[in-house]
């Protein structure tokens, strides 16, 4: 009976998780000194609200790279958890200059 039937509710937390992977998995070869993108969520009921912080190389297309991490989060939360993601707010928290081996990088005035 349908009265009867219980309901499935994913942990906060497990959405979080879901979604810090998903930006992982669009960010190819972060510096090596980064820490990993990390997300936190707000569900309410079957809608998931999203802010995800990561760090880049640059120089690099920062809003390219930002507009990748949205699409594909919203993509994986929406098909691994079945809920709706309205929202995915990117914040880049660090840049790691792209220096190649033995280069000095100088501060010009």
């Amino acid at each position: 009976m349908a009265g009867e039937r219980g309901a499935t509710r994913i942990a906060d937390r497990v959405v979080a998780k879901i979604a810090a992977q998903a930006a992982r998995e669009v960010l190819q070869a972060p510096p090596p000194d980064a820490v990993p993108p990390h997300a936190t969520v707000v569900v309410h009921q079957d809608v998931a609200r999203l802010r995800i912080g990561l760090e880049l190389r640059y120089p690099s297309d920062i809003g390219a790279q930002c507009a990748a991490v949205r699409r594909h989060v919203t993509e994986r939360v929406s098909a691994l958890a079945g809920m709706a993601v309205p929202e995915v707010a990117v914040q880049v928290e660090r840049l790691h200059p792209d220096r190649a081996p033995g280069v000095v990088q100088r501060r010009t005035s």
